[in-house]
């Protein structure tokens, strides 16, 4: 990493800083799990075919898909009650392909793992609207550090990390000024990056972790899937009425009858 005549200085200071950002939060993540009796996992559970330590940690869907996740908080039992994410991202070009990947990452281990009680995302750099509505459809509770925040903590270390894509100068001096950086002071950026966030993020766990707090029944989802392939999903406020629909004679008229969108509709907010 002190090599500045490195090919790419800046993705490789991008790389240096999401970093920063992972080690911050598994560091006070950690403190939060442990003093509520919990377990904080961010490396590999067991070995590889190979009889090696696992470096990453490794969770499989119901179908044997593996998933490289960043840390969970695991009870005493070992079973996953919280799935973690932490993604830098400087150009919103990529915005799809990483919240995509949360998203159907984090719901597939979620249909595995029954004891997840919740998805957490914390987001630094560009993040789009249309991203971040994306992953909050999928329940994934989303925590944002702006870009603007990082651009103004790395000044202070004299470090100008707001330069153009194609600016290669200005992305090599950066690189140059960060490696020059003790390791205190780096870790005190990463520090600083998630402080913003850090109390809303702490009461979020707290909660999800609090066996006493009153769980009700927020609205009640029933997929079916036909032996031709259809998939209907349809979505009840109330358990009486999901069974008065389970109670139907003949459910081959759900799979008929449908007020599917067209090809030529617009999404709900496509005027806003």
């Amino acid at each position: 990493m002190n090599n500045i005549s490195i090919q790419n200085p800046g993705s490789a200071l991008g790389e240096a800083i999401g970093a920063e950002l992972e080690k911050a939060l598994n560091t006070f993540l950690r403190q939060v799990a442990e003093q509520e009796g919990y377990h904080f996992i961010s490396k590999g559970v067991g070995t590889t075919k190979q009889g090696n330590s696992r470096k990453v940690l490794v969770m499989y869907d119901q179908f044997g898909t593996e998933y490289k996740i960043d840390a969970v908080i695991a009870n005493h039992a070992m079973q996953p009650i919280i799935l973690f994410e932490s993604k830098y991202l400087r150009y919103t070009k990529h915005n799809r392909d990483k919240g995509s990947w949360i998203c159907n990452a984090h719901s597939a281990l979620r249909r595995r793992y029954s004891s997840i009680r919740s998805s957490i995302a914390v987001l630094a750099g560009n993040w789009t609207r249309n991203s971040l509505a994306m992953m909050t459809s999928y329940n994934i509770n989303v925590f944002i550090i702006p870009f603007q925040l990082i651009c103004e903590l790395l000044k202070e270390h004299n470090i100008d990390f707001n330069w153009g894509e194609k600016d290669r100068n200005i992305a090599t001096q950066a690189w140059i000024q960060f490696n020059s950086l003790s390791l205190d002071e780096k870790t005190r950026i990463g520090t600083e990056m998630i402080a913003p966030i850090q109390r809303n993020l702490e009461q979020s766990v707290l909660n999800i972790l609090d066996d006493s707090l009153i769980r009700e029944v927020d609205k009640i989802s029933i997929e079916l899937h036909s032996n031709l392939g259809e998939i209907k999903r349809y979505e009840f406020k109330s358990i009486m009425d999901a069974i008065e629909f389970m109670s139907m004679d003949d459910l081959t008229e759900a799979f008929l009858i449908t007020d599917s969108f067209t090809l030529f509709d617009p999404p709900a907010n496509f005027n806003t």
